[in-house]
Formats: structure tokens, sequence, C-alpha cells
């Protein structure tokens, strides 16, 4: 383990690590709680598109998929609160187009992609200190809104009549956090990728699930899970050189069977 941090792209992604764990605890629970898990995946997939129409148009991908991401998560908000579109249709409509698209421009793209896989796939150890830098804003701003916010967001988040009622602003509190859920899908693709990233967004939680009922134990017990796993599948991977992210996706899954199995044998502790 010392010999390992003496390497900075190991000191760079074991941050990141911690500072994303940070993030899609407090993003997953959100969406766990208010059962948007398809919803993430729908923005995940439609960030494809974004990275393909980046490619294709030479502009920075992430940009792009940031573009997909935040307009696709907004389009279902619309699509389901004004046109009373089922929301898991409107997630179907936006998942198959984005990869649609993505599929398109990929293909119109001269030459090949050498990014490609490491957006699908994940590859933490490219993370940069510009990610980090990036990833803790992001975090930061998270945790103030959310801190400030908390009571709004979870009354909105429940109960959106009542919380009219009392004269909240149901359509800002709930933009603002689809954005967030946006914008953490995009910064946490470069981390596992697109085909890994719902774990990330739903496994910690699904395990604090099996003790909590309440948001904020939720959110700081998926946040300690997250990490352990994360940090764990880092280590592993980096001495038996496989994928990490796909080590990662491991660890949480035994240890969602493990929170399960005791939950079963001691239902009331």
């Amino acid at each position: 383990m010392t010999e390992l941090l003496g390497y900075e792209f190991f000191r760079n992604a074991l941050i990141g690590i911690l500072i994303i764990s940070v993030a899609s605890s407090v993003i997953g629970t959100y969406i766990v709680t208010r059962r948007l898990v398809s919803i993430a995946g729908g923005v995940t997939h439609a960030c494809f598109g974004g990275l393909g129409l980046g490619y294709f148009l030479g502009i920075n991908p992430i940009l792009m998929a940031s573009i997909f991401a935040v307009g696709s998560s907004l389009g279902v908000e619309w699509m389901s609160s004004k046109h009373r579109v089922r929301e898991d249709s409107a997630i179907a409509v936006i998942w198959s187009l984005g990869m649609a698209i993505g599929v398109l421009f990929v293909f119109l793209t001269p030459g090949y992609v050498p990014e490609l896989n490491s957006f699908l796939f994940g590859n933490i150890l490219t993370i940069t200190r510009a990610d980090i830098a990036t990833f803790a804003i992001f975090t930061t701003l998270l945790l103030l809104f959310v801190a400030v916010w908390f009571n709004k967001i979870v009354i909105c988040a429940f109960d959106r009549d009542f919380a009219r009622v009392i004269g909240l602003p149901v359509t800002t509190i709930t933009t603002i956090m689809t954005v967030m859920i946006a914008i953490c899908i995009v910064l946490t693709i470069k981390l596992v990728g697109i085909m890994l990233l719902m774990s990330m967004l739903s496994l910690p939680q699904m395990i604090a699930e099996t003790r909590y009922s309440q948001i904020k134990p939720m959110m700081i017990v998926s946040a300690i899970v997250s990490a352990i796993c994360c940090v764990g599948g880092l280590i592993a991977a980096c001495y038996i050189d496989v994928p990490c992210s796909a080590l990662i996706v491991i660890l949480m899954t035994i240890t969602f069977a493990i929170a399960r199995l005791a939950a079963a044998l001691h239902p009331n502790r």
C-alpha cells in the first residue's frame, strides 16, 4: 500500500474515488428513495449521445455529455410533469435516443475513437488533478445545497402537493436536484464508465437501506460503504491487474448480499 501511494496516478485515483463516493451517496440516496434509479440509467445512456457528438464535432466529449445529461434529465421531468407522460416511458425515449445518437456519430467519426472504452467501462487510474478539482467543487456545492435545503428537498421529494400548499418552490428545488443528478452522472462516468455507473448510485444506498430508513443515516452509511468498496477495489485491481471498476461493483454486490443475509437473520437488530 505504501509503495502504491508513491505513484501520483494512484493518489489521484484514491482522492477522486473518495470525493465521488460522497457525492454519489447524496445523489444516490435521493434517487433510491424517490424510486428514480431508472432515470439515472436513462441519463447515463443518453450521455453516450453527447460523447459521440463531441467526438464527431471535435468538441470536448465530456462537455457535450454534460449538455446531453442535463437536457435529458430536464426533458424527462418536463414530459412527466407538463405533458403527463409516464416517467418510465419518457426515460425509455431518452435512453434509446441517446444511445442511437451516440452510435450514429461514433460511426461517422473518422478513424478510431481511442477514449471510448474508458467512457464505456471506466478508467479510474486516468483521473487528473483537474478532475479532482472539478469533483471537489461539485461535491462542495452539492453538500452546501443539501445542507441548507435538506428539509425542503425531502418534502418536495415525497409530497409535492403538500409542498406547494405550504409555499415551497417545488419546481425550482426539483429542477436543481435533477441537474445535480445529471452533473454527478457525467463526472462519475470517467470513474466507473457508462456501463457500471448505476451501481455507484444504487448499491451503497441499498446496503444502507437494509438497516436504516431515514435519509440522513442512509447518506452517511452509503458514503462509508461506497468509499470502502471503491478503495478496496482500487487496491486489489493494482495487485491482480484487472479492471478496477468491475472489482468495485463486485465488492458492492457481495456487500449487499451479506447485508441482506444479515438483515434476514437478525431482522430486529
